[in-house]
């Protein structure tokens, strides 16, 4: 059996208690940026290795400004994974995508304001491209894998991301839907941009919980609906993991495990030794 995970999973810890995960391991990884947000839940689906980690923490203790994003990402990397699902809460600000529903986004707008972006600087430059910021090939992959269960899933839309942790007001909800924002959560910014300076296969599995607070006929988003709403799906992301896993076949090489290509502008002998060694994993085969 390979030990190394086919596939990594952040989310919430409901998502571990699969009833056929097997040889778990909880694995402390250190990284340059800091501690990950919780061990690393390390197990064998169906005979393939996976890797879980909890966004929030272990009993959810911190906040969407607070996560160590590049942290939760060089440990994944530093485990061997190259393919990333992340599984999140959203609000509609469509009509048609209704609570209860799975969508797989498309687009990120990024709303924050304060989080750490990017792996490099301390002397280190590279702009990545993220025009398309999900891995077009791993999503549809996902989306197939949401199907299967029977869940009503839709495929596009795009996601903003706000800084937290309050919701939105009124205004707020109905500007974003001016703009055409499809989805609003408070953490797929930075992952998704961290994620393909790491040069991951990264896809979204967002469960729609609420319609924010624009819908003025229905109950307005509070802690109590998303959760109620995520219990439900509980067993239906359990289920999309176990097909992703079953038809699971080693992916052809993607663009998105090259992101880093002609992406460093800074001359490899300014590169601080410290930023150099700190950010090896990533920039090796470019240096």
């Amino acid at each position: 059996m390979n030990k190394t995970p086919i596939l990594g999973i952040i989310g919430g810890s409901g998502l571990y208690n699969l009833k056929e995960l097997e040889d778990v391991q909880h694995v402390e990884v250190d990284t340059p940026f800091g501690q990950p947000s919780a061990p690393i839940v390390l197990g064998t689906l169906l005979g393939k290795r996976i890797a879980f980690l909890a966004r929030h923490g272990v009993g959810h203790v911190l906040m969407p400004g607070e996560i160590n994003y590049r942290a939760n990402i060089y440990a994944l990397k530093s485990l061997g994974l190259d393919h990333v699902v992340s599984i999140s809460a959203v609000g509609s600000l469509r009509e048609d995508y209704i609570p209860g529903q799975i969508i797989i986004p498309d687009q990120v707008f990024d709303f924050t304001k304060d989080r750490v972006r990017s792996f490099f600087g301390n002397g280190m430059v590279g702009h990545v491209g993220v025009a398309d910021p999900f891995c077009a090939a791993f999503s549809e992959t996902l989306y197939e894998a949401v199907a299967q269960t029977g869940a009503d899933v839709h495929q596009t839309g795009t996601l903003i991301t706000i800084e937290g942790p309050r919701f939105s007001t009124r205004a707020e909800s109905n500007a974003f839907r001016l703009w055409g924002m499809s989805l609003i959560g408070m953490t797929a910014c930075p992952e998704a941009f961290l994620a393909r300076e790491a040069e991951m296969c990264f896809a979204i599995m967002a469960h729609v919980t609420d319609y924010d607070v624009w819908h003025v006929s229905e109950e307005e988003v509070s802690v109590e609906i998303v959760i109620r709403t995520l219990r439900k799906n509980t067993e239906i992301a359990q289920q999309a993991l176990r097909n992703l896993v079953k038809d699971w076949e080693e992916p052809p090489d993607c663009a998105c495990h090259h992101a880093l290509a002609n992406t460093i502008i800074t001359q490899p002998d300014k590169i601080p030794a410290g930023t150099r060694q700190n950010l090896d994993l990533l920039v090796r085969k470019y240096l």
